[in-house]
């Protein structure tokens, strides 16, 4: 039992250093990308600030971009305008409908258990006190069966 253990443990020790192993190249590739990223960046703006007309050319396209883009988030913000009313259509058609059914039926249900309650179960348990009451009237008197 103890060399079950034993091997178990070595096996998870050694899937914990697999795993912490490839979690470390893991950030060093976003480390490494961030960095190049971040030097792309500065290389570009030094291009762009030592020759102007290229400048004007880059802001000039991505002025279009961002027309582009909003375009693009208005057709979004409409699409959910028109999911939001559909949710609403179906909230006071369908399923406010279904919720007073549900109402109704309960309170029926509750009209119900009353009316069993008075009508049944009330005199079964009159019924019942009376018996066990005439049984111990019988067994003090000793008229037993």
């Amino acid at each position: 039992m103890t060399e079950y253990t034993e091997e178990m443990s070595s096996e998870q020790e050694a899937v914990s250093r697999a795993t912490l192993r490839k979690q470390r190249w893991i950030m060093a590739g976003i480390i490494l990308a961030l960095i190049l990223v971040l030097a792309g960046i500065v290389m570009a703006v030094i291009a762009l600030t030592n020759n102007p007309v290229v400048a004007t050319n880059v802001r000039d396209i991505f002025i279009i971009f961002m027309a582009f883009e909003s375009l693009i988030i208005g057709a979004a913000l409409v699409v959910l305008v028109l999911q939001i009313a559909s949710l609403m259509n179906l909230l006071q058609n369908e399923v406010k409908p279904i919720l007073q059914s549900t109402s109704e039926t309960v309170n029926t249900l509750r009209g119900t258990t009353e009316f069993l309650s008075e009508n049944l179960v009330e005199p079964v348990i009159k019924l019942n006190s009376y018996l066990a009451g005439m049984r111990k009237f019988f067994d003090i008197l000793g008229l037993k069966k």
